[in-house]
């Protein structure tokens, strides 16, 4: 209709045709470009770099005292300028400076620490700081795309992508990173504490380290604490300035669909189950008031207790059914023996 419309206003279009689809513009049938540009707009900001010292006195009279720089990554987890980091990079600092991308340098605070799950608190004192984006309820599939924003080699922010290798569990029986998020997302120098995300900008963990052994030449494999993980161990350190693990000390490794529960392998002498009376071959299939749906499960239950809390076993014993209180204690109390 359009040509035919400037057929009849312009005659001299009549015997040029090449001059009509000049007028009318083409139309390109190319899809837009992938980009993740606008998922690092809404993290980037929150993630910040981090520098720390830390001060040697110097081993002989009239000496100058050394001092270490180290760098690494954080992120701002919330308004009140709590940020999360791995604690390698501040371990053993006496000095910790945050500098956020727009140029704002600030001096942080150590509130606390977790060696299990290599993660640290850290605590600035100002206001409208930006705040990465955070979903509850995300869940992390092998396969998912992500981007790992840092400072590797203090070049600057920076982003890498990938995709997640392999999850990890969410629970503080975490203690290995054979649980942690794997992923594909170079993490360098300078990148550790930083944020790994999605192709939303959505927290999916903290960036950790690459795994390494100086007997084989590995690419590619990189690990970061699930978000989930490190928002209960950043909620444990500012309520307490720690994190506390229930521990009940028994070997598990099946767990029978048809109890819906898992066999008790070994009792440790000594510890909580021992002292309650639980025994090898026990099928314990509820713990407190949740149904166990997996030996993980049933482990994090008890990491997630508060020492010195009796938790009610519910368990199958040569085709009885008992009930045995257990007194769960801190694992850290087991480690320090």
């Amino acid at each position: 209709m359009l040509a035919v419309v400037l057929l009849l206003l312009i005659p001299e279009l009549r015997n040029n045709t090449l001059a009509l689809w000049k007028i009318i513009p083409e139309q390109s049938n190319q899809p837009a470009a992938l980009s993740y540009a606008k998922a690092v707009s809404l993290a980037g900001p929150a993630v910040v770099n981090i520098y720390t010292r830390d001060i040697q006195s110097a081993p002989n009279y009239g000496e100058y005292p050394t001092s270490n720089v180290r760098l690494g990554s954080g992120v701002i987890m919330d308004s009140q300028g709590y940020i999360l980091t791995n604690f390698h990079v501040v371990q053993n600092a006496n000095l910790i400076s945050v500098w956020l991308q727009n140029g704002q340098q600030f001096a942080a605070e150590l509130i606390g620490y977790d060696i299990y799950t290599d993660l640290a608190v850290l605590k600035v004192e100002a206001v409208n700081l930006p705040v990465i984006p955070q979903k509850s309820d995300l869940k992390s599939l092998a396969g998912d795309v992500v981007l790992a924003i840092g400072n590797p080699l203090n070049l600057g922010q920076t982003v890498t992508q990938g995709i997640i290798s392999a999850t990890g569990r969410n629970g503080l029986s975490n203690t290995s990173y054979l649980e942690f998020l794997q992923m594909d997302a170079a993490i360098n120098e300078g990148n550790s504490g930083g944020a790994l995300i999605n192709s939303n900008g959505d927290l999916v963990g903290i960036n950790s380290r690459q795994f390494s052994n100086p007997q084989l030449n590995i690419q590619g494999i990189f690990f970061a604490v699930p978000y989930q993980l490190a928002k209960k161990v950043m909620e444990k350190i500012i309520s307490h300035g720690r994190v506390t693990r229930g521990w009940l000390g028994v070997v598990a490794n099946r767990y029978i669909n048809e109890f819906k529960g898992f066999i008790i392998d070994q009792v440790t002498p000594g510890s909580p189950a021992y002292k309650a009376g639980l025994q090898p071959g026990d099928i314990v299939y509820q713990i407190g008031e949740q149904q166990i749906n997996s030996i993980t499960h049933a482990l994090d239950i008890v990491a997630e207790t508060k020492p010195n809390t009796s938790l009610l076993f519910k368990v199958y014993r040569q085709k009885r059914q008992l009930d045995i209180p257990v007194t769960i204690i801190e694992y850290n109390q087991v480690l320090n023996k």
